[in-house]
């Protein structure tokens, strides 16, 4: 029970909170900050849209900007502001496109919301061009509910997509653990936080499944990884996860197996097992000496990045998705670099983010796979468990620094920090890919 416990701590470090602070020296021989590209994003405003369509436009908007790619103009700063070319008239404001007006404000794209048999019909305008650069007409769910928000989400995505090449990230979800120890999951802009475990059943380190249709975490009562369906479809118990205790659940690219950290008096090793036929258990480390944990699948499926002990403090090694040729990845000065948790693998295979202990308090780091070149991107109060955006450029992680271990979101490109608002202490999150694109009618 001790070694139990003691490797469970290898996951989840508790310790009073710390107060915010900043600081601009890493540790040793790794990068500090992030690489920050100013002046380069196009201009933007979500044009006004007739009654009805407020909570669209507002969900579209809050999109287009935390996709991070541009500089977002409201149409208050259009209403008050005073323009080089003329002003428009509060008529051609609400009902025609003054081209001259937006370009004297520094917009490239506007993008016009209008209602439609179903949805909405949008359309982006190319300022500077004086047309219509794309137009096309989305359904929308009814209500306000999850399934409305989501489905407007799929439409900011799918604007991030005209103006950038990129889609965007609006219609994801994040899954973490809250404070009464169910698993929540929360919409990227930080609304709709839903418990989607039974009250009562302690829960612990979810994932998300590749498809978006379901996810995996550990029944802390049980010891168990349990992957639950997401459409009421009920819930499984992953083959190899009946005895011991097992967390820190990964899915396989292809969503068929998951690798876990399988913890019992041989030691704590990663295990994987075939779900989709609840088969084929297979060890992947040996942990006699040693304790391996925290798998995670690279994105082509043939690597798996993992924690373990075996060089004394916690490392981030690899191996084959088989166990075979295990060796270092995340460079480390022993006996000079903290311990490092939590890997994860970018969604494009290029990068891999992790927490490590920096001077006493934990920072998110991220390490480009081809250089081992590694950066700190985070320096304010603690910082942990990061988990990837589809995009490759924004990660979530937990932070106490306001006080609260709550939800942050980082974009590495241009260094902005936001946090999604929970009603409690966060812990442990996972990012899903993108759940569907947008619906559209001809």
């Amino acid at each position: 029970m001790t070694r139990l416990l003691a490797t469970l701590t290898l996951c989840v470090v508790v310790a009073a909170p710390l107060a915010a602070q900043d600081t601009t020296q890493g540790e040793k021989g790794v990068r500090v900050g992030i690489d920050v590209n100013r002046g380069v994003r196009p201009g933007v405003i979500v044009l006004p849209v007739a009654s009805g369509l407020d909570s669209v436009r507002a969900i579209v908007q809050r999109d287009l900007d935390y996709s991070d790619r541009f500089e977002m103009i409201g149409a208050t700063d259009i209403a008050s502001g005073t323009p080089t070319g003329g002003r428009a008239t509060e008529g051609e404001l609400q009902s025609g496109i003054n081209y001259g007006l937006y370009r004297s404000f520094g917009a490239s794209y506007g993008v016009q919301i209008v209602s439609a048999p179903g949805g909405v019909t949008v359309r982006l305008h190319d300022i500077r061009a004086g047309k219509v650069r794309n137009q096309q007409n989305f359904v929308l769910a009814s209500g306000e509910g999850e399934a409305f928000r989501m489905s407007v989400h799929q439409v900011g995505d799918e604007v991030t997509r005209w103006i950038s090449g990129t889609p965007g990230i609006a219609a994801t979800q994040v899954l973490f653990v809250g404070g009464d120890k169910r698993i929540y999951r929360i919409d990227s802009d930080g609304w709709g936080a839903t418990p989607i475990t039974p009250a009562g059943e302690p829960a612990f380190s979810p994932a998300w499944s590749p498809d978006g249709r379901r996810f995996a975490y550990t029944r802390l009562d049980r010891g168990e990884i349990i992957v639950r369906d997401l459409g009421g479809g009920g819930a499984v118990t992953v083959p190899g996860t009946e005895s011991g205790v097992n967390y820190t659940a990964a899915f396989s690219p292809d969503g068929r197996h998951v690798a876990f950290a399988h913890s019992d008096e041989q030691g704590t090793n990663i295990v994987s097992a075939d779900v989709a036929a609840r088969c084929c258990v297979q060890r992947l480390t040996v942990g006699r000496f040693a304790d391996n944990l925290s798998p995670t699948y690279s994105p082509d499926g043939r690597r798996i990045a993992f924690v373990s002990t075996r060089a004394g403090p916690p490392q981030v090694y690899f191996m084959d998705a088989d166990g075979a040729d295990q060796q270092l990845l995340v460079p480390f000065d022993y006996g000079t670099t903290g311990a490092s948790y939590s890997p994860e693998w970018a969604p494009d295979g290029t990068s891999v983010a992790f927490h490590r202990d920096v001077g006493g308090t934990f920072q998110v780091l991220v390490m480009d796979v081809a250089s081992r070149r590694v950066r700190q991107v985070t320096s304010s109060g603690r910082n942990e468990d990061p988990t990837w955006a589809p995009d490759g450029r924004h990660l979530a992680f937990i932070s106490d620094r306001t006080g609260r271990r709550q939800l942050w979101v980082l974009d590495l490109e241009t260094g902005r920090v936001r946090q999604l608002g929970t009603s409690s202490v966060a812990r442990i999150p996972s990012w899903s890919r993108r759940l569907g694109g947008a619906v559209s009618n001809p």
